[in-house]
């Protein structure tokens, strides 16, 4: 999609960024009427249609279209089946030739003899107009500051770009006509944001390019001893399956979506588990504690019962010695026991009343044991239950409790996008992805990395400025700033998409 010629009255004085911005959605709002007009968006007839991939929710088709249609790369898509079932949504993602990539969000079937595209040109221009619109409306949410550096870049003439001042904390600029020597030093620039706890967004012009870049990133992060699956998501489907030695595949933003929500889901199942076998044990144990509380006051029980007999005979088995001997005591000694009523009749009644007790407490003896043959089995834990529940106590009290466990089994799964884009250190996308995407729309970042940016619309590097706080670098050839046409206020034969 290409916007008509306007010339622009040049200042002896640069424009902010505001103004620059103001003055790209009069230009916008005015390709908005012409493409309506002109009635730009007609169907196109595609066929040959084969399924190439399926990632998550998305699949990635290859049509061939007309040798005249030519469809620009992020441009929304509607899909209708020649037999009219339920139209579907994509977006074009390459053309080579007659050979379009297109990502759709619901499977055609693996091969598809043909379908009509509705391309949307008045959407994606809209979409990017309202990005910059609401950057003016919310300037509180935006961050114009880094805007207004790229608005100084973005006017400089095209012999003094080489000499702009680009080597500072907030503006940094890879300039050489080397491009695998620039995008080497973009990488080693991202390993060190990365060390530094930086969120980077990368852009580049088209989805080659940031295959291409994505995979020099992660190649350099592997040698550096990071982990690049974890810190890096590529923005919708890769076109290509690997580059510099990296499987793109796995950097995806909807696979590694897919493949935590599956984990996700795995762990809920998990945990549900753990917590009905839980509940299941609580109770249990709780009885077996109920049982072995018994079972303890009942053999406390029968140690005082065994205590008092013991007692008992040993004190009988000390009247019946005196007894024996009380004939052959000395006078003096049986004197005195009969003094305080010890006699051989008495001794004998002692004899009787610790035997009685000693049957009583035999008979209570013989209750307690019962008892505890009744209630030992039912105390009994199996071997292994009692770690077992332990562990799962403890478990359950690092996730908050039982009242958060079930909160998190009821709450229903929550693909959160923004939520998971916000957890990667390093996004990577199309510059027209990231204008026109809502979902950018709410994620902020600190620094934003321009790959190829003499190939990017101003539009997109300005709405994609607004999103970061702290720092831009740009990276590319001096020489492709005059062959792209992308900048100069002169020659503003500018492309939304690429």
């Amino acid at each position: 999609m290409t916007l008509p010629r306007r010339e622009m009255q040049l200042s002896s004085v640069p424009m902010t960024a505001t103004d620059l911005i103001e003055s790209w959605i009069s230009r916008l709002e005015a390709e908005q009427v012409r493409l309506s007009e002109t009635e730009q968006d007609a169907p196109v007839v595609a066929s040959q249609g084969r399924l190439l991939q399926t990632t998550g929710d998305l699949h990635l088709y290859e049509f061939m279209v007309p040798a005249e249609v030519t469809l620009c790369a992020d441009l929304p898509v509607s899909i209708v089946p020649t037999n009219e079932a339920d139209t579907t949504e994509g977006i074009v993602l390459q053309q080579t030739g007659n050979s379009i990539l297109v990502q759709l969000v619901d499977a055609l079937g693996a091969e598809v003899s043909s379908v009509t595209l509705i391309p949307d040109q008045v959407g994606l221009v809209t979409m990017s107009t309202f990005r910059l619109k609401e950057m003016l409306a919310k300037p509180d949410q935006y961050h114009l500051g880094s805007a207004e550096r790229l608005a100084s870049l973005l006017q400089v003439q095209e012999d003094q770009v080489a000499t702009f001042p680009s080597a500072s904390s907030v503006f940094t600029a890879v300039w050489s006509d080397d491009r695998p020597f620039r995008r080497q030093k973009l990488a080693s620039l991202a390993m060190e944001l990365i060390r530094g706890n930086k969120r980077i967004l990368l852009i580049s012009p088209d989805h080659q390019a940031c295959d291409e870049i994505v995979g020099i990133v992660g190649r350099t992060m592997k040698a550096g001893g990071l982990n690049h699956k974890t810190w890096i998501t590529r923005y919708e489907l890769p076109i290509a399956s690997q580059a510099g030695g990296v499987d793109l595949q796995e950097l995806g933003f909807e696979a590694q979506r897919h493949q935590f929500y599956a984990k996700s889901q795995g762990d809920k199942a998990s945990l549900k588990q753990k917590y009905d076998r839980f509940r299941k044990l609580a109770p249990f144990l709780s009885q077996k504690e109920a049982k072995q509380q018994d079972l303890d006051e009942v053999r406390l029980l029968e140690w005082r019962l065994v205590t008092q007999v013991r007692d008992l005979q040993v004190r009988m088995a000390d009247v019946r010695k005196t007894l024996e001997e009380f004939e052959n005591l000395p006078l003096f000694q049986r004197l005195t026991m009969q003094a305080v009523g010890k006699n051989a009749e008495s001794l004998k009644q002692y004899c009787s009343l610790y035997q009685a007790q000693m049957d009583q407490l035999n008979k209570e003896l013989d209750v307690a044991k019962t008892n505890i043959q009744q209630l030992a089995p039912e105390a009994a834990v199996p071997r292994g239950m009692r770690a077992e529940f332990d562990g799962l106590k403890e478990h359950i009290a690092k996730l908050g409790g039982t009242k958060k466990v079930r909160e998190l089994m009821l709450a229903e799964e929550n693909p959160n996008r923004q939520a998971f884009l916000q957890n990667r250190r390093v996004v990577a996308a199309t510059s027209t992805r990231v204008a026109s995407d809502p979902l950018f729309g709410r994620v902020r970042f600190d620094v934003l990395m321009v790959d190829e940016a003499p190939w990017i619309a101003v539009p997109s590097l300005l709405a994609a400025a607004g999103l970061v706080r702290e720092r831009v670098i740009v990276s590319g050839d001096p020489r492709d700033i005059a062959a792209a046409r992308q900048w100069a206020p002169s020659q503003a034969t500018t492309r939304i998409a690429h």
